[in-house]
């Protein structure tokens, strides 16, 4: 039988440990309360070649939505030396830019104080596929995100009709993508497809439905790879095409975890409507 000692010594050890585990607790609250939050709403983005994308980065303080000053951004790469964007001091930094970003990477100056740390990349390029890392520090902000950059080349096709047939033209695709015709009922309908390279890879897509057309019906041309979806639906009247493409991007995310979809952000980001006499 313990004594009565030993069981004040348990109790005091006891005692001990909860007051520490509470103290920890306290201090890894109040240290998260005081670092705000740095995150992205698209964690993984597909960038258009030739075209601008913008690599999204938000940053708020606990203390809601205060202007905030003495911000500093960066900008980095992973396997690329240097940086990709810094700012500091309320300016620019580029001392240390890689050459690859040179002229091509900013933030948006005037958003800065409201919480935007976002990354605009002009005229995508191939090798601009890969992991960026934005590091905030402000005022009761501090932190690190992530951003999957993945890089294809798209455009909605544009169709025409002639003697009956109906053909769609898209002038950049990559990587190369499958190509095929449905009906207004979901059937699968017969097409040919012809892929044309330039001297960067990237294709020239067309492809000619063999189905004769009907007057009135709406056909679904799909372009896809593994990265976008260009789903393009051509009403065929009496005298021209009218169309409506929606794209859809599959980009496989660095923070999702195994038990959540692999591709995830369904985005429909433009929508064209145009009339095409018949040929």
């Amino acid at each position: 039988m313990a004594s009565i000692g030993q069981i004040i010594f348990a109790s005091m050890i006891v005692l001990i440990v909860a007051i520490s585990g509470l103290i920890i607790f306290i201090l890894a609250i109040a240290f998260s309360v005081s670092q705000g939050t740095v995150e992205s709403s698209s964690p993984s983005i597909v960038g258009n070649i030739e075209k601008d994308v913008v690599l999204d980065c938000r940053f708020l303080s606990n203390s809601g939505n205060e202007q905030l000053s003495d911000v500093s951004i960066t900008w980095l790469k992973d396997a690329v030396s240097g940086v990709v964007y810094e700012y500091k001091n309320k300016a620019a930094q580029l001392q240390r830019q890689n050459n690859q970003f040179k002229n091509r990477a900013q933030l948006f100056s005037d958003a800065i104080s409201t919480g935007n740390a976002s990354l605009l990349l002009r005229n995508v390029k191939m090798e601009d596929e890969g992991v960026y890392r934005v590091t905030v520090n402000a005022p009761k902000v501090s932190g690190t995100t992530s951003v999957n950059l993945r890089v294809a080349a798209f455009t909605a096709p544009t169709f025409s009709l002639a003697n009956g047939s109906l053909s769609a033209k898209a002038s950049r695709w990559f990587p190369k993508p499958e190509v095929s015709w449905m009906s207004q009922t979901g059937q699968l309908l017969n097409s040919s497809t012809n892929f044309t390279n330039d001297n960067a890879g990237i294709m020239q897509v067309t492809s000619v439905l063999e189905n004769q057309v009907k007057v009135d019906d709406i056909y679904t041309c799909l372009i896809e790879n593994a990265l976008v979806k260009a789903i393009s639906e051509a009403t065929v009247t009496a005298n021209r095409v009218t169309e409506e493409t929606y794209f859809i991007f599959s980009a496989a995310s660095t923070k999702v975890s195994s038990l959540q979809l692999l591709f995830t952000v369904i985005l429909i980001l433009s929508v064209t409507q145009t009339s095409l006499s018949s040929g």
